[in-house]
């Protein structure tokens, strides 16, 4: 039986994911805003189907959320409130098989987002946050 990890050891380890998490949701902005252009992502969007306005608020949140996850503030919040965002994203991919290099993408990234965001949710707030907050936490 292994002894179970100081409590700094999981609040950091928590941190980590945090910051990674945040970071990877900043680079998935960035990518509508630098490679595709915000245009250019709401003529994709319109091209699947969706209104091709979202692509800015879906952008604004990915952004934000991720700048939330990065500084600590309202982590737990910001996770949770990503998932949705993801989730769609995952579905317009499901189709074009699982490894994301697949043509126009798979779905193994988005997921993979859904359910770092989903643990760092479960997990808590970790070390060097700005701003903690438990409300809609699990409460077991």
């Amino acid at each position: 039986m292994s002894p179970s990890l100081p409590q700094n050891h999981v609040a950091y380890g928590i941190t980590l994911l945090r910051v990674s998490l945040g970071v990877m949701w900043i680079a998935h902005a960035l990518l509508k805003l630098l490679v595709f252009t915000l245009p250019g992502t709401a003529q994709f969007f319109a091209s699947i189907g969706y209104p091709g306005v979202l692509a800015y608020p879906v952008f604004a949140v990915e952004l934000l959320g991720g700048l939330a996850l990065v500084l600590g503030v309202y982590a737990r919040q910001a996770a949770l409130a990503l998932v949705p965002v993801m989730a769609v994203a995952a579905s317009v991919h499901f189709g074009n098989g699982w490894v994301h290099t697949s043509p126009n993408g798979g779905w193994e990234y988005p997921v993979f987002l859904i359910v770092a965001s989903v643990a760092l949710w479960l997990l808590g707030d970790g070390a060097l946050t700005l701003r903690q907050s438990e409300r809609l936490a699990p409460a077991f």
